[in-house]
C-alpha cells in the first residue's frame, strides 16, 4: 500500500518537471514570425503571409512596413497572419511583432522584401457559362479575363482541360491566348467532342497565366477554376438511346457512336451497317463503338443498331458525305435583258440528299439582294436566276454553297451588256422570185434596244460546203429582223438557218434556228456541153457524144439538146435529142461538116459547142503503156508543135464484154502529161486510151495508150502440162492468161518445184520452211515452156506455176509428176549386192576349205564300216574254252539277269559331261587276280518294254529274279594279258556300259557289300555312252557279225537298255584313247590341223 503511494508521487513529480521544461522552452521562442511570402495578383497590391514558431495562443500581431517612396513606417494590427500591402518599387522593410493575449509584445522580427522575391500569380478564373450543343457535340465555354486590373496589352494564356466520365479522365488540354485590354472582357471558346455529349458526362476547368515581361519576380499559373459539368444521358433516370441521332459526318472521319440504356439492361452487340464492332465501356449504362475512316454512305445513310437484352433494340442512321467543293466556272449572262442566268459546275457530288442536300444562294453585293437557288442534285450543271435591276449594268455576285458538313463560296463581277446570249431566233421564213436572190425574216424574243445585234446566216446547197453570211443590225424590243441574200445560183435548192449575238461585245452565239428550204428560179445554161465525135468505120455517118452539164452550169433542168451540122454556115442536118440521151448519130454527105450542140432548159438555151468532123490521116501509130497511180492513170506524150488547139484523150473499157462507154478529156496545147481520173475506173481493169491532136483543120490520132488505175495480182495462174519426163528432167509447157484475168501487165512467171507426194495435207510450195524448194523465174513472156534439170529418178515432184504483175503473184496452179526410173542406177543397184554375195561366197569357200577337217569332225563325223570293225573278234582260246559264250540275243522276254562285263584295263579320265552308274552283283577283283566276270555270259537282251517290267515286277516272281550285271565286253574279245601286266583296277573310274536309270538296290540280291561296292554305289546313275575306250567299231547288225563265219564275231558298242542304236566314237588312235565328249569351241576357227 505504501509502495504504491510512493510510486505515484514520484511519477507526478516527473510529469511536473517535464511540463515545466517544455513551458520554459516555449517561452523562449514564443511567437517568432518566419517564412514570410508575398504574392501579387494584380501587380499593384500584394498579399503577404507568414508563420509563427509557436502553436500556442497569442494575441494580435503588429505589422509595419517601410518603402523607399514611403519613408514613414506604416503599421497596423491584424489577427491573421496575412496582410495586403502595396507592391514596392524596389524593396520594402517589414517588421512583424507578435503579442501575447494580454497585449504584451514577446517576439519581433524584421524582413526585407525585394521585388524579385514577390510572386505574381493571377487570380483564379471564374467560368461564367458552359453550354452544350448536343446536335454538334460542341461545348461553349465563357469566362471573364479580369483585364481591368492589368495594364493594357498584356498577353494572357488560358489553359483549358476537358475531362470525361465519372472518373474524370483527361480527354484533352488546350491553351487559349488573348490580349488584355484593361477592361473586363468575356472570352468564349468552343470545343467539339469526338464523342456525343449524351454518351457520358463531360467536365471543364480553366486556369490562367499572364506574361508580364516587366515584372522581375517569379510568375506562375493561377489555381484551377472549379469544375463545370455537362451531364450525359447515362446520369438521367430515363435517359436512353443511340447517339448521335441521324447526324452527318464527312467521309474519312472517325466517328464514335454510343448506346445508353436503362438500369437493369445489358448491351449484347452494336453493329454499323452489316459489321459488328467491339464496344468501349463508358459507364454502367453506356457503351460505344468507334468507326474509323468512315466511307461514303448511300442515299439513305448507314444504319447503326444496338441490340439489348430481352431482344430489344435501338438505333440511329449515320449519313457520310463530302463538304461542298468551291463552285467552278461561275458564269452569268442574260438572254433578254429581263433575267440573269448564272451557271456553274459543282465539282464532286456531296453524297447528301433530301434535307441534308447542298444548298445554294446568290447574293448581289451592290444591291444587297439575296436569292435562294433551287437546283437539281442530279444535274451536273447548276443554274440560278436573278432579276435584272433597273438602271444597273454591273453586278457583283457571291454564290454561297453549304451543307451540314461545310460551306464555301465563289464570286463574280459582270457587265451585263458584255454578257448577252440571245435566245434562239424563231419563225424563220424565206421569200423571193429571182434566180439569184432571196429575203429572210425571223423573230427574237427579248429587249435589245440598247445594243446592236450581229446575226449569222448559214447557206447550204446540196452537197457543197456551207457558207456563212454575217449581218449587223440595230436591236429592237421583241422585234422581227430582215436580211436579203444575193449572188445565189439559179435553180438551186438552198437550206437557211440563223443565229445572233451582241455586235459590240461578242459573248456567245445563240442556238441555230430551225432550217428553212428554198429553191431559186431557173436561168439559161452558162455554157455549151463538152462534145466529141466518132466516125463510123465506113465513114458515112458520125456519132456525136456530149457530157451532161453540172448543176452550176445547167442553171436548171436540161430538157433537150439541139444537134446541127453546118457546111460553110449552111445547116445540112438538125436534130433535137431529149433527155436523158447523151449521143446521137448523123449521116455525112460527101463533105465534112461542123457539128454544133446546144443545151436547153425552161429558161433558155446555152451557147453552142462546135467540133469538126474532119479526121486527119495518121501513120505508124504506136501503143504505149500508162502508169498506174492508184487513184488514176498517168499518161504522157511528146509535144507536137502543129497541134494548135490542144489534145484530147479518149478511152474505153478494153474487155468488150459491154458496149463501149466513151469518155474523153481535153487538155491545152502546152500540156504533155496528165493523170486521168474517173469514178468509173476500177482496179485491175485494163483501159485503152487514144490521144488525138487538134488542129484548125481537124483531129489526128497521135498514139494509143493502155493502162490500169491499179495493178492487181492475176486472178489465176496459167494452165500448164508436162510434155516430157526423164529420169533427171521434166519439160513443162503453159498457155497464155486472158487479158481479163491478168489484172495488170504480166512481168513473168514463177515456177516452184520440190519433192512431194500428192497429199492435200502437205503445205504448198509457196509457204516457207521447205529446204528443198527451188524456184525458176521466167521473165521472157514469149517463152511458153521450161525444162527442169538435175532431178532424181523415180521421184515424185510437186510443181507450182504462178504469174505475177506489179500487183503481186497469182494463186498457184499445181501438178504432181514422177520422174522415170534411172537404168544406170538400177544396174548398179543390182550389181553391188551380187558382187557382195559373190565375195562372201569366195571368203566362205576359202574358210571352209582351210577348216574342212574341223568342220567334218564337228558337223558330220565319218561313219566306219561295220565290216572292218574288230570289236567282236573273240579270242579263239576264249571261244573254245567257254562253251557257254554266245552273241547277243534279242528276245522279247523278260530278262532274268543282265550282265555287263567291265574291262580290267585302266579307264580314261571321264569328262565333266559323263555320269557314273553303279554296278550291281559284281565282285570287285583283287589286284593281280583274274576276274570271273570275263567268262560271264550275256543271258538275254530285251527291247525297251523291259523298263516297265522291271519297274513293275510281277508279284508271283521272286524279287531277285531280275538282275543287271555289268560286264566289260571288250575285255572278252581282246587278247589275254599277263597277270603281272594287269593294271590296278579302279572301280570308280572304270568306264563300261552303264544303264540310263538306277534300279532299286532292293531289286538286286546282294548278300554282302564290301567297301568297294559302297564306292560303286556312289557312282550309281546314268553313265554316258561317250567313253570310247569301251566301244567296238562293229555292230551286231553288221554283215561280219551275222553272216561271217569269223570266230571273232562283232558284239558291237554298248547301248542303252532303252535303245537299239549303237553310238560310234570318233576315229582316234587305239593306243592313245581320248575322251569322247569332244565339244565345239570358237577357237577352232583359228586353229589348223597339223596336216593342213
Amino acid at each position: 500500500m505504501w509502495k504504491n503511494s510512493s510510486l505515484r508521487c514520484l511519477l507526478a513529480l516527473a510529469i511536473l518537471c517535464l511540463r515545466s521544461l517544455i513551458y520554459s522552452q516555449e517561452i523562449g521562442s514564443l511567437g517568432h514570425p518566419q517564412n514570410l511570402k508575398c504574392v501579387t495578383h494584380n501587380l499593384r497590391k500584394m498579399i503577404c503571409t507568414w508563420d509563427v514558431s509557436s502553436k500556442g495562443r497569442h494575441g494580435q500581431t503588429d505589422f509595419c512596413y517601410t518603402t523607399n517612396d514611403l519613408p514613414p513606417p506604416v503599421c497596423f494590427k491584424t489577427k491573421e497572419k496575412r496582410v495586403e500591402i502595396p507592391v514596392p518599387e524596389s524593396s520594402s522593410m517589414v517588421t512583424i511583432t507578435t503579442n501575447s493575449i494580454s497585449g504584451t509584445a514577446f517576439a519581433t522580427k524584421e524582413f526585407e522584401i525585394h521585388k524579385e522575391d514577390i510572386w505574381f500569380v493571377p487570380l483564379t478564373p471564374r467560368i461564367l457559362s458552359l453550354t452544350p450543343d448536343f446536335s454538334t457535340s460542341t461545348l461553349n465555354l465563357k469566362w471573364s479575363d479580369n483585364g481591368s486590373v492589368f495594364p493594357y496589352g498584356l498577353g494572357a494564356f488560358w489553359q483549358i482541360q476537358i475531362l470525361r466520365k465519372a472518373a474524370m479522365e483527361k480527354v484533352t488540354q488546350v491553351t487559349y491566348y488573348s490580349k488584355l485590354t484593361h477592361e473586363d472582357i468575356i472570352l468564349s471558346w468552343n470545343w467539339t467532342s469526338d464523342m456525343p455529349l449524351e454518351c457520358t458526362s463531360h467536365y471543364v476547368k480553366i486556369r490562367c497565366y499572364i506574361n508580364v515581361t516587366q515584372f522581375v519576380g517569379p510568375k506562375d499559373w493561377s489555381d484551377w477554376s472549379p469544375v463545370e459539368e455537362v451531364p450525359g444521358k447515362d446520369t438521367e433516370p430515363n435517359g436512353s438511346g443511340v447517339f448521335p441521332q441521324d447526324t452527318v459526318v464527312a467521309v474519312g472521319s472517325d466517328v464514335t457512336i454510343c448506346c445508353v440504356h436503362e438500369e437493369g439492361q445489358q448491351i449484347k452487340r452494336m453493329t454499323y451497317g452489316p459489321e459488328i464492332y467491339p464496344m468501349i465501356h463508358l459507364s454502367s449504362r453506356s457503351s460505344a463503338i468507334r468507326v474509323l475512316n468512315a466511307s461514303a454512305s448511300n442515299t439513305s445513310g448507314t444504319n447503326v443498331v444496338c441490340i439489348l437484352s430481352g431482344d430489344e433494340m435501338d438505333g440511329t442512321v449515320l449519313f457520310v458525305g463530302y463538304a461542298p467543293d468551291i463552285p467552278q466556272n461561275l458564269s452569268c449572262e442574260t438572254s433578254n435583258f429581263l433575267n440573269i442566268k448564272c451557271t456553274w459546275k459543282p465539282g464532286r457530288p456531296s453524297g447528301l440528299y433530301g434535307k441534308r442536300r447542298t444548298k445554294y444562294s446568290l447574293f448581289e453585293r451592290i444591291s444587297g439582294r439575296n436569292v435562294s437557288c433551287e437546283v437539281n442534285e442530279m444535274n451536273r450543271e447548276r443554274v440560278c436566276g436573278f432579276p435584272v435591276l433597273a438602271d444597273q449594268k454591273t453586278y457583283d455576285f457571291i454564290l454561297g454553297v453549304s451543307n451540314p458538313i461545310g460551306q464555301t463560296e465563289s464570286s463574280l463581277v459582270v457587265d451585263l451588256t458584255q454578257r448577252v446570249h440571245p435566245k434562239t431566233p424563231e419563225k424563220l421564213t424565206v421569200s423571193g422570185n429571182s434566180s439569184t436572190s432571196v429575203r429572210l425574216h425571223w423573230f427574237i424574243n427579248g429587249s435589245f434596244a440598247e445594243i446592236r445585234l450581229l446575226c449569222q446566216i448559214e447557206i447550204r446547197s446540196g452537197h457543197s460546203e456551207r457558207k456563212l453570211h454575217n449581218i449587223s443590225m440595230p436591236g429592237g424590243k421583241f422585234s422581227t429582223y430582215t436580211a436579203q441574200l444575193n449572188a445565189l445560183r439559179p435553180y438551186t435548192k438552198y437550206h437557211f438557218r440563223v443565229r445572233c449575238s451582241a455586235a459590240d461585245h461578242f459573248w456567245r452565239w445563240s442556238d441555230w434556228s430551225m432550217v428553212e428550204e428554198h429553191t431559186t428560179l431557173e436561168a439559161p445554161p452558162t455554157r455549151g456541153p463538152d462534145i466529141w465525135r466518132e466516125r463510123s468505120p465506113s465513114g458515112k455517118s458520125l456519132k456525136i457524144f456530149w457530157k451532161p452539164l453540172s448543176l452550176s452550169e445547167a442553171n436548171g433542168k436540161i430538157v433537150s439538146h439541139e444537134v446541127s451540122c453546118y457546111v460553110l454556115e449552111t445547116p445540112l442536118e438538125y436534130k433535137e435529142v431529149t433527155e436523158p440521151s447523151n449521143s446521137t448519130e448523123i449521116k455525112l454527105g460527101k463533105n465534112d461538116c461542123v457539128i454544133s450542140v446546144v443545151a436547153k432548159n425552161h429558161a433558155g438555151s446555152s451557147p453552142p459547142s462546135r467540133i469538126t468532123s474532119v479526121e486527119l490521116p495518121s501513120d505508124n501509130v504506136k501503143t504505149d503503156r500508162a502508169v498506174a497511180m492508184g487513184n488514176g492513170i498517168y499518161i504522157s506524150w511528146n509535144s507536137y508543135p502543129n497541134m494548135t488547139c490542144g489534145y484530147i484523150v479518149k478511152w474505153c473499157h478494153s474487155s468488150g464484154s459491154e458496149p463501149c462507154s466513151v469518155d474523153w478529156q481535153k487538155f491545152p496545147s502546152n500540156t504533155t502529161d496528165a493523170v486521168i481520173k474517173s469514178a468509173l475506173f476500177r482496179p485491175g481493169v485494163r483501159y485503152n486510151f487514144s490521144l488525138y491532136g487538134c488542129q484548125s483543120s481537124g483531129y489526128q490520132l497521135l498514139k494509143n495508150i493502155t493502162g490500169y488505175m491499179k495493178e492487181l495480182p492475176p486472178k489465176r495462174a496459167p494452165n500448164f502440162t508436162v510434155e516430157e519426163t526423164s529420169s533427171d528432167s521434166i519439160l513443162v509447157k503453159w498457155e497464155d492468161i486472158p487479158i481479163e484475168d491478168c489484172q495488170g501487165f504480166l512481168e513473168g512467171y514463177r515456177l516452184s518445184f520440190a519433192k512431194g507426194e500428192k497429199d492435200a495435207l502437205k503445205p504448198r510450195l509457196s509457204e516457207s520452211g521447205n529446204p528443198e524448194l527451188k524456184v525458176k523465174n521466167i521473165t521472157d513472156l514469149t517463152k511458153k515452156s521450161l525444162k527442169i534439170l538435175d532431178l532424181q529418178g523415180k521421184t515424185s515432184y510437186q510443181l507450182d506455176l504462178q504469174a505475177y504483175t506489179a500487183g503481186g503473184l497469182s494463186p498457184p496452179n499445181s501438178l504432181y509428176v514422177v520422174t522415170k526410173e534411172d537404168s544406170v542406177g538400177l544396174i548398179i543397184a543390182i550389181l553391188i549386192p551380187v558382187a557382195v554375195v559373190v565375195l562372201l561366197g569366195v571368203v566362205a569357200s576359202v574358210f571352209c576349205y582351210r577348216k574342212r577337217e574341223w568342220i567334218k569332225e564337228t558337223f558330220y563325223p565319218e561313219i566306219p564300216n561295220p565290216e572292218n570293225s574288230k570289236a567282236l573278234q573273240f579270242q579263239k582260246n576264249i571261244c573254245e574254252g567257254n562253251k557257254t559264250l554266245k552273241t547277243l540275243e534279242m528276245n522279247p522276254c523278260t530278262p532274268n539277269s543282265v550282265e555287263v562285263v567291265e574291262t580290267r584295263s585302266a579307264a580314261p579320265k571321264i569328262e565333266d559331261t559323263e555320269m557314273m552308274s553303279p554296278a550291281a552283283d559284281t565282285t570287285v577283283p583283287e589286284d593281280g587276280s583274274d576276274s570271273e566276270t570275263e567268262n560271264h555270259v550275256v543271258v538275254s537282251y530285251c527291247p525297251p518294254i523291259i523298263e516297265e517290267e522291271i519297274s513293275n515286277p510281277p508279284t508271283d516272281e521272286p524279287v531277285g529274279s531280275s538282275q543287271v550285271v555289268y560286264i566289260d565286253i571288250q575285255s572278252m574279245y581282246q587278247p589275254q594279258i599277263k597277270p603281272e601286266e594287269e593294271p590296278e583296277i579302279d572301280l570308280v573310274t572304270t568306264a563300261g556300259y552303264k544303264p540310263q536309270m538306277q534300279l532299286p538296290i532292293s531289286a538286286l540280291k546282294i548278300e554282302s557289300r564290301s567297301l568297294a561296292e559302297e564306292e560303286l554305289d556312289k557312282t550309281a546313275g546314268y553313265r554316258p555312252q561317250a567313253n570310247t575306250n569301251t566301244w567296238n567299231m562293229d555292230t551286231p547288225d553288221s554283215p561280219g557279225s551275222v553272216e561271217s563265219n569269223n570266230e571273232n564275231a562283232s558284239f558291237g558298242s554298248p547301248c542303252s537298255i532303252n535303245s537299239r542304236q549303237f553310238l560310234l566314237p570318233p576315229k582316234d588312235d587305239e593306243d592313245s584313247p581320248k575322251p569322247s565328249n569332244i565339244g565345239w569351241s570358237f577357237t577352232h576357227f583359228f586353229q589348223n590341223k597339223p596336216n593342213d
